[in-house]
Parts: structure tokens; sequence; C-alpha cells
């Protein structure tokens, strides 16, 4: 009876453990970082855009550029051990937090040079420069056309050449995001971007028969928090923390996607040929639906031209989701820390 009795309370407490870092996934991390001494600033520009950044540490520069939806903080996980070997710079992109929700500047060449102003005027030294997703463009931008600001790139599952025009529908990124984005600004019965989100995206289609009881359950959630991203306690934190940051994502931004306006002037063929830093490129799962649909930022060519383009590039090929940092972040840090000290 004793050795029954532990057995269900270790059940119980561990159903209860999994139940709290579902809700409270991004709590323990953030403790950490202002533990470790982040202050969060804003830079403003001439033309009065602002950049809000936290920063931490002591020598060299390393400028962290998060992937679309989110914000600074959503590399958590990370910041408190970067702060020990370098002196870390973590920005919102336009858009997104705290940084200037202005549409004119929704594109790589308007987000590039602004970053460009802030590596001179804010961080003052060429800096290290580490994008994820989007932020990876972003990071492919830097370096092929400010290469005096940058020392060398890690370009975090950026989706190279597969969000272009001419592919950008056959992608999941697509579907589940921005096509729902272009819907959302064309109507006027739902104002509240995450509840009409949730109604829309494809990531619920993977879950079949508990496709409905998810989406009811959120839909009630939203109800009773309405001033709270929509939680779900019984899924793991990969779900939840894609409603987190959308209380400050401006959907705009998204559009700017869906029309590939965000591209203009920025052709990845011709950015990745003038990089000459050395480079570390990271390669998350990836395979198609049957539908033809890229679940994921690149296929194996796309990664592999991405490579070949670079003069100096490292290709690594890691076994995690798209958002490495926060899925494996004792594998990201190994690779920042340890990948790029000859830069």
């Amino acid at each position: 009876m004793i050795f029954l009795i532990i057995f269900l309370f270790i059940i119980i407490a561990f159903i209860i453990s999994f139940f709290y870092k579902n809700l409270n996934y991004y709590k323990k991390p953030m403790k950490k970082v202002k533990r470790s001494g982040y202050k969060e600033l804003q830079a403003v520009l001439p033309d009065s855009s602002v950049i809000n950044y936290a920063h931490c540490g002591k020598g060299t520069p390393l400028l962290l550029i998060h992937g679309q939806g989110v914000a600074w903080q959503d590399y958590a996980e990370v910041l408190p051990e970067l702060s020990k070997h370098y002196h870390v710079y973590a920005v919102d992109c336009f858009g997104h937090g705290k940084s200037s929700h202005n549409s004119e500047k929704y594109s790589a060449q308007e987000t590039g040079k602004a970053l460009s102003w802030f590596i001179e005027n804010v961080i003052k030294e060429p800096a290290i420069v580490s994008g994820h997703s989007s932020g990876g463009l972003l990071t492919v931008w830097l370096a092929a056309n400010s290469p005096e600001n940058v020392k060398g790139i890690i370009l975090e599952d950026p989706p190279l050449f597969s969000c272009e025009i001419e592919r950008t529908e056959k992608t999941f990124a697509f579907v589940d995001s921005f096509e729902p984005i272009h819907r959302y600004i064309n109507q006027n019965e739902e104002k509240n971007y995450s509840l009409f989100y949730l109604k829309n995206c494809k990531w619920l289609d993977f879950f079949g028969k508990s496709k409905e009881k998810i989406l009811n359950y959120g839909i009630k959630y939203n109800l009773k928090h309405p001033e709270s991203e929509i939680k779900f306690f019984f899924l793991p934190p990969a779900i939840t923390r894609m409603f987190h940051f959308l209380r400050e994502y401006d959907p705009i931004f998204g559009e700017a996607f869906y029309t590939c306006s965000w591209m203009k002037n920025f052709s990845h063929e011709e950015n990745l040929l003038k990089i000459n830093c050395p480079s570390v490129l990271i390669h998350t799962r990836w395979s198609y639906s049957e539908e033809g649909i890229l679940l994921g930022a690149m296929d194996e060519k796309d990664a592999q031209k991405a490579v070949s383009y670079i003069k100096n590039c490292k290709l690594i090929n890691v076994k995690s989701g798209h958002d490495f940092h926060a899925e494996k972040p004792k594998e990201f840090l190994n690779i920042i820390i340890n990948g790029i000290n000859n830069f």
C-alpha cells in the first residue's frame, strides 16, 4: 500500500509539473535573464523610428535577431549563458514587441538599414550577428550590404529561396500564417488576431479528431482571459509559445510576406554571393506534405545551394524543430560559443 501511495504521488506530481511548465514556461528563463543583468532600452533612429532591445555582458558584441511573430525575449533560454561570453544585444524587429510598428519599415532593405545604423551607433563596433528565420534573412542582408559592421554570421534556419515569390505559396509558413493574415486584415468581424489565427491555422489539422476540442478550449480560454495570450495547459510549450508575443505583433508585417513586398530589392542568391565573412548555416528538420507543401524553412537543396554561394560557410544539420534555440538551447549555445571563436 505504501509503495502504491508513493507511486501515485509521483504520478500526480509529474502531471502537476507538466501542466505548470506548459503554462509558465517563460517565467523561469526570464527570471534568469533578469538576474543576469539584462537591461531593456530603446534606440531612436534619425527618422524617429524606435528599436527596442536588451543588452548584457562584455567583450565581442553579439547581435541576436529573432524570427517572425516573437520578440527579443524569445531567446530567454540562451541569453544568460551568452552574456558570459559576449556583449549580447537582442533586438525587437520592426512590427514586433516594443519597436516601431510602421509598415514602411517592413522590408529586408529598410530593416537592414536600421540594424546597420544600430550596430554603428549603439554597439559602435563590428558584431557577430545571429538571426533566426526571417531574422536570418536580415542577417544575410547585413553581411552582404553592411560588411564593415559584421564580423561573422550564424543563420538559424532562415527560409532562404523558399519564401521568394516563385515558391512561397508552397510553404507551411504561407498557408499557416501569411494567407490567414491576409484574410484577417481584409475582414472586419474578428478584431482579435490571436483568436483569428487559432481558428484559421493549419497546425491544428495535425491533431486529427482532437482538433475541434483544442479549438473550443482555446476560444473559451480567450473569453475568460481576454488580456492574456491563449494558453493550453495540456499541450507542450511549443504550441502556446506561438501565441505569447502575438499581442505585440503587427499582422501587416506578415502581409508583407504574403505579397512578398518584404523581399523588394532583396534577391537571396545575389546577397548570399556577396557574403565574405565566416558563416554558419543551421538547418533543422524538414519534409514535404502530400500536397507538396514544404514543412520547414528550407529543404536540403536550398541549404546546400546557400552554402555553395557563401565563400566561407559551414552547414550544420540538427535534429530539431524550427525554433532550434528554444528547443535545443544547449546545442545552440555550443554552436554560438564554440563554433564562432575564430571570427
